[in-house]
């Protein structure tokens, strides 16, 4: 069953707002005791008396089980617009809450979609982060999930004169995000310890560690360990998102996950010196060896590469998967794969800044890469999905999400925004950004 099939039969005809992932999947910040149950909505807090008594409530919070009643009722969270958006092109798109949905039995979606809206569930799929310990300070990123932003900030600064929905990104350290060190009592980590070695590890399909860069953090390590030496105990698949950056050691994690079946998943959106701009602290040609080096061990199940898109990285974008599909005729066709995630937050960065010109450029850029690759064995469904709907979304939205400022605010955070990126963090826009470089000395 292809994915549109699959919306059809399986999904639309629950309700036209179903999506198995506020059931089965979520992302919690331990740090800061939040979660939400993919990356598109926001965050929420989880309330940390109810955790005490109930582990698995970093999890079942209140919030989600209000938004799993409103898509038993067909109603859309708001939360959820993303999705939305991308349905609503009416182009037989397919969003995430397909994607987000396959992965699972579909005896498990009719029992989410029977079950009362109030009953906790236990996790099929979990991206985790202990801290925000992180070596790059990626421009679309912001101190809640990087401690070099942290640094940016608490050495320079706020960023300034920032007036459209994004400025709250850069304005202050984010302490909220980490309440705990390393080694002190953190309730949220208590939870979920309790919960993995209770229940968790046995109902759990995938166990996926984040950051910062999970591969800088302590508590990445104690659970690797417990893999180790539990061997057998638990059939959960452990993946692990990395930035494959400088201080990451791809041997030790190989050592250490010899005898564990591993996914890693990485981040990329563009090549060279442009990707080296946007990933502040990325070695490109690094990033490029590590791959290679994880590629040729031929330990790894599987190979995952989450393209940012957003309004730098589409000059170079259609090299970048290039360079993928060849990777792919050499290793295999999840060596690797690919997703095309659309930036959204903060919307001054989204690619729909650009102008209406350079928008269709970029598309007609994407349209003959996809027309080159489309037949191509190596590039899966879902990858060809993913290019259509971005050249699709380039084409038809105006607007990154319902909340956001009007355009003329944009471009003033734009230029606000990178002006003073260039000057801490001792970059030149114009330089790496040639043919942004005339519109960009207009705003």
């Amino acid at each position: 069953m292809n994915d549109l099939e699959f919306k059809h039969k399986i999904l639309d005809t629950k309700s036209a707002s179903f999506c198995a992932a506020k059931w089965y999947n979520a992302t919690i910040w331990l740090g800061s005791g939040q979660t939400t149950s993919c990356h598109h909505p926001p965050a929420h807090a989880i309330d940390v008396e109810e955790i005490k008594t109930r582990p698995s409530a970093i999890h079942n919070t209140v919030e989600k089980k209000i938004d799993r009643l409103n898509m038993q009722l067909g109603n859309r969270p708001k939360g959820c617009e993303y999705c939305w958006k991308i349905e609503d092109i009416d182009r037989n798109n397919i969003s995430d809450r397909v994607y987000k949905s396959k992965i699972y039995p579909i005896e498990a979606l009719n029992e989410a979609y029977q079950q009362p809206h109030q009953a906790d569930v236990n996790l099929r799929t979990l991206e985790i982060a202990f801290d925000r310990t992180c070596q790059f300070a990626c421009s679309y990123c912001n101190p809640a999930f990087s401690s070099t932003w942290v640094k940016d900030i608490r050495s320079n600064g706020p960023y300034e004169r920032l007036v459209s929905d994004g400025r709250g990104h850069f304005t202050h350290a984010h302490d909220r995000a980490q309440l705990y060190r390393f080694g002190e009592t953190n309730p949220y980590v208590e939870a979920f310890f309790k919960w993995w070695e209770t229940d968790l590890h046995q109902t759990l399909q995938e166990l996926r560690i984040t950051g910062g860069e999970p591969l800088m953090s302590g508590e990445t390590w104690k659970l690797i360990d417990w893999f180790q030496n539990n061997r057998g105990k638990s059939t959960t698949r452990l993946a692990i998102n990395s930035n494959l950056g400088p201080g990451v050691d791809v041997d030790r994690l190989l050592d250490a996950t010899q005898d564990i079946s591993l996914d890693l998943y990485t981040s990329m959106e563009s090549i060279g010196q442009q990707a080296e701009y946007i990933r502040d602290g990325l070695d490109y040609s690094g990033w490029v060896m590590n791959m290679i080096k994880l590629m040729d061990s031929q330990r790894l199940r599987g190979l995952h590469v989450m393209c940012t898109i957003n309004a730098l990285c589409l000059d170079t974008l259609p090299d970048l998967l290039t360079v993928f599909m060849r990777w792919k005729h050499e290793y295999g066709q999840d060596f690797p794969n690919f997703t095309l995630n659309i930036l959204r937050f903060p919307s001054f960065q989204s690619a729909l800044v650009l102008p209406d010109a350079m928008r269709t450029h970029h598309k007609q850029q994407l349209q003959s890469w996809l027309d080159t690759w489309t037949r191509d064995p190596m590039l899966q469904e879902h990858e060809r999905n993913h290019v259509q709907r971005l050249i699709d979304y380039l084409d038809v939205v105006k607007t990154p999400h319902s909340d956001a400022f009007e355009m003329p605010k944009l471009h003033n955070d734009f230029k606000q925004f990178y002006q003073q990126y260039d000057q801490r963090r001792d970059k030149n826009f114009t330089e790496t950004f040639s043919n942004l470089a005339q519109w960009y000395d207009t705003i």
